[in-house]
This record gives C-alpha cells, structure tokens and sequence, in this order.
C-alpha cells in the first residue's frame, strides 16, 4: 500500500526521482571528501543537470507533445545542451574543479564529458518523470472511463427494469383473460420474479445457476399464456458446481422478445431456446417464428438496444452478438466469455 501511494502521489515522485538522480549523477570522487564544501560542489553541479532537465520538460517538451513539432523539439533540444553544457564546463574548471588535485588530469574537466552528463541526466530524468505522468494520465482515464461506466450501467439499468415489468404485465395480463382462475397463482409467480430483479439487479454479478432459474420461471409464465398454441422448446445445459458469474437481467432480454414476437399468432409459431456453457464460454441461442399476419406490438424499443450497451461496459472484447432476421424465423445466438 506504502508504494503504492508513492507511485500515485505527483510530489513523492519527483522528490524520489531528484534524490535518486542526484546520488546517481554526483557520486564522484570528490563527494567523498567529508567536507561542506564537497557536498556544496555536488549540489551546484547536480542543480545545473537537473536544471536542464527540467528547462527541456517545461519549455521545449511541449513542442512535441501540444505543438506536434518533434523536428523543433530536437532543434531546440540540442541548443540548450550546447548551451547549458557551455555553462556547466565553466563552473566546473573555474570553480568546482579549480585547485582540487583530485581533478587537475582528469578527463571530467573535459567539455565533452559535461555534455554527455547533460545528456545521460536528460534522458533518465525527463524518461522516468515522462513515464510516471503516462501511467498517472492512463490512471486518470481509467478511473474516469470506470465512472462513466458506472454512471452509463445505472441508467441502463434504470430503463430495463420498467421495460421488463412492462413486459411481464402485459403477459399477466393475457393469462387473466384466458384463465382468470389462474390468475392468483400467476401473480404470485410474477412477484417472484420480481423480487429476483429487485434484489439482483444492483449486483454486479449473480449467480449463473440463479440466472437460470429466473429464466426458466419467465418461460414458465409465458407457457401458461402462449404454450397452447406456440410450440416452445426449452433446452439448458450447465454445470452447477462450477459456479459461473454473469451480470444480472443480462440474457432476459432476447427471451422476452422471442415470446413477444414470435408468439403472436395463432398458429404456426414457435420459440427455440437453449443455453449452455462450453469451455468456459456461454452459448445462448434463441430461435422464434416471425408470423406473416400479427397484431401490432406495443414495444418500447430499448430492450436490444440496452443489453447490447450493456455487453460492450461489462464483457468489451469477450462477446460475439449475432442477429439474423429473415422472413420467417428471427435468429439470436450470444457468447460470453465467463472467465
């Protein structure tokens, strides 16, 4: 948690990277001189490296990243290493060096050897400070994409849920026409359902064996309303004890639509669906009849549109969604990737 913090926290960063730079780029001979002055030569030989660095992260730095001008960002570059080289060989022959034996036939006198420290303090300073602010910016986006994820699930949330009440309402409503008898243990299934979605639909994740249920107590309800004259042909096939994890009120959808549509006729109508897990993959496939002669629909239009924002927020890249409408049957098939 400790490094963590520090890796998240701007100032302690560039706090780390200047002391870490500064043992690095002074530990010369000289530092070792157990003297104020020694450690007072290191210091102003380091502040000018360090100084350069931070000239070229500040002032020409943004010539390649904002301006999109890298040849001008390398011209710039080398000016103010010649420059600040020019600079740091003064001060270290006229004052830093000057009268220390240690130094008077040593090739650290030489300019060339300045502007290669120039160079080496450049790049490991502006390289690590550079890095640190992309993992910092990827961060910021992260959490922002995370938060308009969140913010984007609620919403969706929010309209499926009227939308699959309107739905269950409406198929309760057409078994009390036909069997009003049944109409009290219906309601009680109803409610059933929807404590499920009450209760789940703030999850992130359920149960898949739950799921299931809540799926298969829907078919049940839609049978009593539709299964006298709509062939419906139910076929689920997963593994209990393997635990599987899905995002709630996820596959209800395409069912809802199946009976929807596909049932509204008197005749000649059917609805095919089947589910199972294979190789840690979901497979759902939903088949319904599209009849030449139906009554209108009533449809809110934001069932499909809905779950499929919601695929894309919580399984980006580990779903394929294939819809294949024809002129007699409408064809579903989803994958997802449960691990």
């Amino acid at each position: 948690m400790k490094f963590k913090y520090v890796i998240d926290n701007e100032l302690l960063q560039e706090i780390f990277i200047l002391i870490f730079s500064f043992v690095l780029f002074t530990l010369n001979d000289w530092i070792f001189i157990l003297s104020w002055k020694g450690f007072f030569s290191g210091v102003v030989y380091f502040s000018i490296l360090y100084g350069h660095a931070q000239f070229n992260r500040h002032f020409i730095l943004p010539f390649l990243w904002k301006e999109q001008k890298p040849l001008l960002y390398f011209l710039l570059t080398i000016v103010a290493m010649l420059i600040f080289s020019g600079i740091l060989y003064e001060v270290s022959t006229e004052i830093l060096y000057k009268n220390c034996f240690l130094y008077k036939s040593s090739h650290q006198k030489t300019y060339q050897f300045q502007l290669a420290s120039l160079a080496g303090t450049l790049l490991c300073i502006l390289g690590a400070l550079q890095i640190l602010a992309y993992y910092r910016e990827q961060k910021r986006n992260s959490s922002m994409k995370l938060i308009s994820n969140e913010v984007q699930l609620n919403t969706l949330k929010g309209q499926l849920n009227p939308h699959f009440l309107f739905n269950t309402f409406n198929t309760l409503y057409g078994i009390s026409l036909q069997y009003p008898e049944r109409t009290s243990d219906m309601i009680m299934q109803v409610s059933q359902l929807m404590r499920y979605q009450v209760e789940n639909s703030a999850k992130e994740y359920v149960s898949l064996e739950d799921e299931v249920t809540f799926l298969n107590s829907y078919i049940e309800l839609e049978k009593e309303r539709v299964g006298y004259r709509c062939a419906i042909d139910v076929n689920f096939d997963i593994d209990p004890e393997k635990n599987y994890q899905i995002a709630p009120m996820l596959l209800i959808t395409f069912i809802e639509n199946a009976f929807k549509h596909g049932a509204c006729s008197i005749k000649d109508c059917f609805v095919k669906i089947s589910l199972l897990v294979k190789d840690n993959t979901l497979i759902l496939r939903v088949i319904n009849s599209i009849p030449k002669k139906k009554k209108e629909i009533i449809s809110t239009k934001i069932g499909i549109v809905n779950t499929k924002q919601r695929l894309n927020i919580i399984y980006p890249n580990r779903y394929q969604l294939d819809i294949k409408p024809s002129a007699d049957i409408f064809d579903v098939q989803l994958e997802i990737q449960l691990a």
